[in-house]
Order: structure tokens, then C-alpha cells, then sequence
């Protein structure tokens, strides 16, 4: 019975919000830019009124950057033409078009490969829909313009460490019961081998906002660390959601100079009040409509389109 009166508050909590954000329809079109950046998220027709209030309020924040989309399957013809209208025509890329590979398939991973293949020519910054911009996001630019990659830390003690240490950590904090994929490859961290990569490193950083410098090794790392993961879980272990997060963790501890924003300003929303001086949040499942923050973020988001 708790159960059922949890999901039905978290429904009733969820149309509340969703309700709340079509404002953000009458807002006026971004100022689409060519200039080096791209702005790129996975989608579906679910999503589609907070993933404009997303990338919407993160491009008016950074003054820079087009969009570009992944398509999970799901956009309806109506959708494609609000996304046309607010983000200047983004290229919409299927879901079922992405070769993943020697990589699972599923779980975000057509997302990542996606942007290590567009980095090639640009800054590509990852960022979920469930994510609010609400004040100036310099970090972000400064490392665009130092050309290095970036990651919105998993917690605010996160830090880029090598594999070895990793490994000691997440050995002495198991999750309990079975193991997340997560938790299970970051204790087998540091039995990861790469050829050409005698010191490996790894941050338990979050995929929900991240930013890949352009160049770099495309999906070379990310499949190779993905074979590895595999030979040491098992195929059906490693495909399980979360394997796509620990890679991109992975991929960006391995660039060179890598950045890691600073938790008080770009912060994953754990149910606490959230400080006037936020960048960007990051409203996880678990507590997305809890205390009503995630609305009240839109709506200021909102407001500030406008």
C-alpha cells in the first residue's frame, strides 16, 4: 500500500510539474550559434517539455552553441516541429541508426558513442533533460576555451583518481545485496588493462552533464574499456543501466587536463534546499519532485527566457 501511495503521489507530483513547464513554449526561440559548440541530448516524446527548459536555459546561460538530438524512438512529427521552432532545426538523429559496436546497446550507450563520434570537429556538452541552468555557467565556458573535457561530479567529494585507489575505495564501500554495475566494475577498477595506458584514472563523476573537448580518441577508449568491463562482469552484467555512465567517467578521467565542476555550483539534487548560488542543477529520479525544487528551478529558468 505505501508503495502504490508513493507512485501515485510521484504521478500526481510529475503532471504538476510537467503542467508548470509548457511556459516554457511561449518563450522565445534560442539564439542558435556556429561556433564550435554543440549541445547534444537523447530524447523521447516524454521528456520533451523539461528537455526544452534544459537546453534552452543552459544555451541562454553560456551564450553559445547549436543543438543536436538522439531520438530514442519515441519523437511524434508534432514534437520534431517544436524542436525545429525553439532550437533553430536541430539534426535529429534515430536511436535505431547508432552502431554501438563491441559495446552494449541500450542504456544511453547509443548517446555516448554518438558524441565521441561528434567531437571530431566540436565541443560536444551532454546534458539530460532533467537538468536546470539558473545562473552563469563561467566554468563551463573557461573550459571550452581551454579545449578540456568536464564532468559534473558524481558527489561533491569526487575527484580524478588513479584506477588502484578507486578500486580500494569502492571495495571498502560495497553497495549492499547485489552489486550495481557500478559498484561492481569500480572494485575491478584496477584490474583493467589497456595497451598504451599503463596509468589509468577514473572519477565517479555523473553522465547527466558532461563535456568532451574536440579531438581526442573518438570511441577508441570508451570500447576498449567496454571490452574490458565485460571480460570482468560478464556480457549481461555490464549491460545493465549504469555501464554508460561508468564509461564516460572513465573516458573523461583519461583526457588530458580534465576538469571537474566545482559541487557547489553544478550539484545533483539529493532532497536539499537548494543555495541561491547554483549554476546548474542536476534533478535525479530518486528525489526529482521532491520539496517542489525541480518546478520552482523551471520556472525561474522559465522566467529568466523570457
Amino acid at each position: 500500500m505505501a508503495q502504490l501511495i508513493d507512485r501515485t503521489l510521484r504521478k500526481l507530483r510529475e503532471h504538476r510539474f510537467l503542467r508548470g513547464c509548457r511556459a516554457v513554449l511561449s518563450t522565445s526561440p534560442a539564439r542558435v550559434r556556429e561556433d564550435g559548440v554543440v549541445i547534444f541530448s537523447m530524447i523521447g516524446t516524454r521528456v520533451l517539455l523539461p528537455y526544452l527548459v534544459a537546453a534552452k536555459s543552459f544555451q541562454a546561460q553560456l551564450g553559445r552553441g547549436r543543438f543536436a538530438i538522439l531520438d530514442d524512438g519515441t519523437l511524434t512529427a508534432a514534437d520534431k516541429e517544436v524542436l525545429a521552432h525553439h532550437l533553430g532545426n536541430p539534426p535529429i538523429t534515430p536511436i535505431a541508426s547508432v552502431d554501438t559496436g563491441p559495446c552494449p546497446r541500450g542504456g544511453t550507450w547509443e548517446r555516448l558513442l554518438t558524441i565521441l563520434d561528434l567531437r571530431q570537429g566540436d565541443y560536444v556538452i551532454q546534458i539530460d533533460s532533467d537538468v536546470v541552468a539558473l545562473g552563469p555557467v563561467g566554468e563551463v565556458a573557461a573550459a571550452i576555451d581551454a579545449g578540456c573535457s568536464f564532468t559534473l561530479r558524481g558527489e561533491a567529494s569526487s575527484e580524478i583518481l588513479p584506477v588502484p585507489a578507486i578500486a580500494g575505495w569502492a571495495r571498502q564501500n560495497p553497495d549492499p545485496g547485489r552489486q550495481h554495475v557500478q559498484s561492481a566494475i569500480e572494485q575491478a577498477m584496477d584490474q583493467v588493462t589497456i595497451p598504451g595506458r599503463p596509468e589509468l584514472k577514473y572519477v565517479r563523476g555523473c553522465s547527466g552533464f558532461v563535456g568532451f573537448a574536440p579531438g581526442g580518441e573518438g570511441r577508441a577508449l570508451a570500447e576498449a574499456f567496454s571490452q574490458e568491463a565485460e571480460r570482468l562482469l560478464g556480457a549481461d552484467y555490464w549491460a545493465e543501466w549504469g555501464s554508460e555512465q561508468v564509461t564516460s567517467n572513465f573516458v573523461v578521467a583519461n583526457e588530458p587536463e580534465a576538469r571537474l565542476l566545482p559541487y557547489d555550483r553544478y550539484l545533483n539534487f539529493w532532497n536539499e534546499p537548494v543555495s541561491e548560488g547554483a549554476g546548474l542543477v542536476h534533478f535525479i529520479g530518486t528525489y526529482r519532485y521532491h520539496r517542489g525544487a525541480y518546478l520552482a528551478a523551471a520556472r525561474r529558468a522559465i522566467a529568466a527566457l523570457r
